[in-house]
Parts: structure tokens; sequence; C-alpha cells
């Protein structure tokens, strides 16, 4: 193990912490947020759906401009971005200004998203063993620092740009000096045939399995990133101060499922994980829907948490498997489905909370987290991309372990 690996793990992470503490901050004060520009109830929905459309773009574009651009250049360039946008969603005024910045902030979390996870999942080559969870672990403790910072701001009153220009701020220049420590594949100038031939054989069947996860598991985090301060406010009468409590309850689970998720994966194997986190979090989301008052309902976030925390990263770490040679081409497409997922999931809930209830609203993504299950041998440590599911092992993978990396 290099320095040089060493150094580009830490500032990867510190990447993966800061785009957690800006999507909390965001998403934590959308109550704050309607309030500011006087965005209706039947407007939210709009707003919401917009962010992950131009997500799934930007990401889509990721994926042509690492044929050209290093994925490393590209974090560089659009974490400032999102992090400038985030201010500019507490300094507007007008509901045109909060579109633009979140049409900005939109377009550049899908190229952060995208190139993060094509560096993530290169590292892990590298390293030889599972440790995207990690990566994520961190996202999640940026989670819980934003939606404290959140807690705080609503519990102090405090406008919105107040709120965000000390964390901006600081975090700005930051992620600007992490990343000239970032590292990208190191393969890739040694085998170019290799990831040429593999990139071909991007086929979307193979990865068709990868996205239904993905997606199922988008829409139980939106839902949780997207309503959960609406849910406990208007459905289980909590004040708006402790509105902004069960995301920040669904981090710190996310955070300790995944500090010991790779440590699973490499004894119990990546499957065995998988399933047993699609059961937990549709316990959460049954919690949820029937909890009699606030604090039940924070029972069901953490269940939700501690279930929902390890599809995401062992999702990518799959698509790294089966597409070796052209990692970055399969997480560009799979990454797509992160924001399919919260483009179903936030005007779902929103629209069956609204002709239905919001306690029947969290009945179906309980039903979809449970599709996980059927597709859980996508996650093998070597899936047959020839048919019938069973592991079939490479020669380039010989010698590497029980988990293929």
């Amino acid at each position: 193990m290099t320095d040089v690996l060493r150094r580009g793990r830490g500032s990867l992470a510190f990447s993966f912490l800061v785009q957690g503490v800006a999507f909390a901050l965001l998403v934590t004060r959308i109550p704050a947020i309607q309030n500011r520009y006087g965005v209706s109830d039947a407007l939210l929905p709009a707003f919401l759906a917009a962010v992950p459309i131009l997500a799934g773009v930007g990401s889509v574009s990721t994926e042509r401009l690492v044929r050209r651009v290093r994925p490393s250049r590209l974090l560089r360039w659009s974490q400032p971005v999102v992090l400038l946008a985030l201010l500019g969603v507490g300094a507007g005024e007008r509901m045109v200004e909060l579109g633009i910045a979140l049409a900005v902030f939109g377009l550049a979390v899908g190229v952060l998203d995208a190139s993060m996870n094509m560096l993530g999942v290169s590292l892990q080559r590298s390293y030889g063993r599972s440790i995207m969870l990690s990566f994520h672990a961190v996202y999640s403790l940026g989670g819980i620092v934003g939606a404290s910072l959140a807690w705080a701001g609503a519990h102090w009153d405090l406008a919105l740009w107040v709120s965000y220009l000390p964390v901006v701020a600081v975090l700005l220049p930051a992620v600007l000096v992490g990343s000239r420590w970032y590292v990208d594949d190191q393969d890739a100038a040694a085998v170019p045939e290799e990831k040429a031939g593999e990139e071909r054989a991007v086929a979307f069947k193979w990865l068709l399995p990868l996205c239904l996860v993905m997606t199922v598991a988008y829409i139980g985090d939106s839902t949780v990133s997207n309503w959960s301060a609406k849910y406990l406010q208007d459905v289980l009468g909590s004040s708006e101060q402790l509105a902004t409590v069960p995301y920040n309850v669904y981090m710190v689970t996310t955070l300790l499922g995944r500090a010991i998720g790779d440590l699973g994966v490499r004894r119990f194997g990546a499957v065995a994980v998988v399933r047993a986190g699609a059961l937990v979090a549709a316990g959460g989301f049954a919690v949820v829907a029937g909890a009699p008052g606030a604090w039940v309902g924070m029972l069901g976030f953490t269940l939700l948490g501690l279930g929902l925390c390890v599809l995401v990263p062992q999702t990518f770490a799959a698509a790294g498997r089966l597409f070796p040679g052209a990692s970055d081409a399969a997480v560009a497409r799979l990454n797509v489905f992160n924001y399919v997922g919260f483009l179903i999931g936030s005007p779902l809930v929103g629209v069956l909370g609204d002709v239905w209830s919001y306690r029947g609203a969290m009945v179906v993504p309980m039903v979809l987290v449970l599709v996980t299950l059927v597709y859980a041998r996508s996650f093998a440590a070597q899936p047959d991309r020839y048919g019938g599911g069973h592991e079939r092992p490479r020669t380039a993978d010989v010698g590497r372990g029980s988990n293929g990396l």
C-alpha cells in the first residue's frame, strides 16, 4: 500500500464528507426554504423533482466527459460549484432565483456523485479489498454534521444564508486544497486495450439488476431526505426544531452501518449483507407508517438507516466488479438511477400523501425495497454475465480473495 493511495483515499473521503454536509443542509431545511420563497405544497414536488432530473443529465454528461477529462479533475471543480449553489439557495429572494440555484446544484451534483464513485471504485480495486462502504460512511458523517447545523439554524431561527455562509466559507477552500491528492484509476494506462474491450461490453442488460436496486434504494433514501421533516411535523405533530432530527438519526445509523459494513462484506459476502439490509429497511418503513408519535417515528428512521446504508455502496462496488476494465462508464450509467430513484420517490410520497395519506405513502417504498431480495445474487463476488446467476471466476481475479477485489 503506497502513500499515494493512502492520501488519495483520505482526500476522497473528505470529498464524500463535504457532499454529505451540503446535501443535508439543503434537504433538512426544505420547510424553511419553502417558507422563504413562498413555495406551495402543490409546487414543492416539482422543485424537488427538478434536482434529480438535472443531476441525471450531469451524470450522463460525466460518462462522456471522462473519455477526455480525468474523474479527479471533474470532481475538483464540480464540488465548489455545489457549495456555491447551496449558498445561492439560501441567499435568493425570488422564486426564479431559487430555480436557478437548484438547477446549478442539480447539474453539479450529477457530475460530483458520478466522479466521486468512479474514484472510489478504482481505489477499491487498487486496495484489493472492500472499502466502498467506508467512503459512504464518511458521507453519512457529513450528513450528521449538516443536519446538526440545520438543527442549530432552526433552533436559533437563523436566516438560511446565515446558516450556509460560514459552512461554504470553510469547506470551499478546504476541498480545493484536498483535491490535490485525488487518485485516478492506477491501471487505466497499463491496460488500454482491455479497457476498450470491456467498455464495449458494458451492456445494459447485465447492469439492469443493479440499476433496479439503485432505484429502489434511492426511492427509500429520498423518502427520508425529502419527507422525514415534513412527515414528523405534519403527521406526527412534532415541532419544526424536532422535525430536523429524523434525518440526523437516519444519518447516524447509516454511519454506524457503513462503518462496519466492509467487515461484514469481507466475512459474509455482499449477497448476505444486501439481503439483510433490505429486510431491515422494510421493517423501518413499517414502523414509520404505523408510528403513533414522533419518538416511535424516530425508531423507524433508525431502522431505515441501518437497512438502506449498505445498498448503494455495494451496488457501485458490484458494477466495478462486473466491468473491471470499464468501471467509469458502468458507474456513470448506474449513477443515473440514483436520480431516477429520487425522481420517483420525491413526488411519489407527495402525490400519495395528498390523494391517500402520508402513512399509506410510506408503505409503498417498504414494498419496493423488498424487490432487492430478488436481485441479491447480482452482488455475488463474480456475477455471471452470461446468465444463470452463478459465480464465474475470471483469470484476472485469481488470487484476489473471496470478494474478488
